[in-house]
């Protein structure tokens, strides 16, 4: 995806990716504005690491939320669906670095060259995240985050489990899909959506020559397999803590 740091690099790469006018029918518009400064700061009832949350101005403005999310792995919370584009997605610049904050980089000072380029990916494999209880914390945040974009208005959810990737769509390249393609999900509740989509993609088998197949099926969890040090229910017990929805789920098929 890359170029993402004002409304310009982000249309281009809406544009790019098919999001535009002339495919969907529809504008694009950036909610935090030309350089993501166009914040509004909500009151999180009960956040217990967000007070106040930092929500992109247009998304404030809207009459309803709904949200339409490619589900698939993450290397830090272990999955991304309806939590992590609510959360993370609406939050303006400032709220994604405070979402982010509990997992500064860690340097292995014995394979540093000094290169000066760890801030784009490093030549030397000498930066990596900082695994602790970091990723639960971001994963808190994150479900806190969702409940000041959703509260005290109408919201409804699809999830798309189709080329469920290993990793964010954050990154500008892409791997084999580690299961096949499951579906659209669609629910009233964010917390049971991502649930029910958690729940069939670990019933699925492995894509061969995908990098969970490689890793083999040691934790009956696909997510884990992929990405051993994230923890994705966190999230969703955090959601139902604060009272955006429920894991228990009814599925009916169509």
């Amino acid at each position: 995806m890359g170029g993402r740091k004002n409304a310009l690099d982000h249309l281009d790469s809406a544009y790019t990716n098919g999001y535009n006018p002339f495919t969907t029918g529809v504008h694009t518009i950036i909610a935090d504005g030309l350089k993501g400064t166009e914040e509004r700061l909500v009151p999180v009832e009960g956040g217990e690491y967000v007070k106040e949350a930092k929500i992109g101005s247009a998304i404030m403005d809207a009459d309803i939320i709904i949200s339409l999310n490619h589900f698939k792995g993450h290397e830090l919370t272990g999955f991304g669906g309806a939590l992590k584009n609510l959360g993370m997605g609406c939050g303006s610049r400032a709220g994604k670095m405070e979402m982010h904050s509990a997992g500064k980089p860690q340097v292995e000072q014995e394979y540093c060259v000094g290169c000066g380029r760890c801030i784009g990916v490093c030549l030397k494999d000498a930066v990596m995240a900082a695994f602790d209880e970091a990723n639960d914390v971001l994963n808190f945040k994150i479900a806190e985050y969702t409940k000041a974009v959703i509260q005290n208005r109408p919201n409804f959810h699809i999830n798309m489990v189709v080329d469920v990737s290993t990793f964010c769509d954050c990154h500008a390249e892409n791997d084999v899909a580690i299961v096949p393609d499951v579906g659209m999900f669609v629910s009233f509740d964010p917390v049971a959506v991502d649930k029910a989509c958690a729940d069939a993609v670990n019933k699925q088998p492995a894509v061969a020559g995908s990098i969970l197949e490689k890793h083999g099926h040691s934790h009956n969890d696909h997510f884990k397999d992929v990405s051993p040090e994230t923890n994705w229910i966190s999230a969703l017990e955090h959601g139902e803590k604060i009272g955006i929805g429920t894991m228990d789920y009814e599925l009916e098929k169509l």
